[in-house]
């Protein structure tokens, strides 16, 4: 009996924790359509926002194409080593004012950390159009 009740409950940890820790860049794409007025993933063209297509890995503030455009709290952020890896990605797009004080993106954020772990995986699969 003990053993039966501890084998469930590892498989059920073990599907929870893995539920949570998988993403998927399809839903991930579903749920960046809310981004897609202001950034371009799947090309470099910039629009109210710079492009994301590279995002991960890249020191913040840093797109060449809209350099003129960042705020100054942004260029600041890259400045003192704020690159976009996963946790740092998480962070911002669940509260981008709090992780960036004075930025200006408008968007407040994702409260869902399952969308925030999609867009993430849809954004290192470096979507192509």
């Amino acid at each position: 009996m003990l053993r039966a009740v501890l084998s469930a409950s590892t498989l059920l940890l073990v599907t929870s924790l893995a539920a949570h820790a998988g993403s998927d860049p399809v839903l991930g794409k579903h749920v960046f359509n809310r981004c897609v007025a202001c950034h371009e993933a799947a090309t470099d063209r910039d629009k109210v926002g710079p492009h994301l297509m590279g995002v991960v890995g890249r020191t913040a503030g840093t797109a060449e194409s809209f350099l003129g455009h960042y705020s100054e709290a942004m260029k600041s952020a890259g400045a003192a080593g704020l690159v976009w890896d996963e946790a740092n990605l998480a962070e911002y797009l669940k509260a981008p004012r709090l992780k960036v004080p004075g930025n200006r993106m408008a968007f407040g954020g994702l409260s869902s950390d399952d969308d925030i772990a999609n867009v993430i995986a849809y954004l290192k699969a470096d979507p192509k159009p």
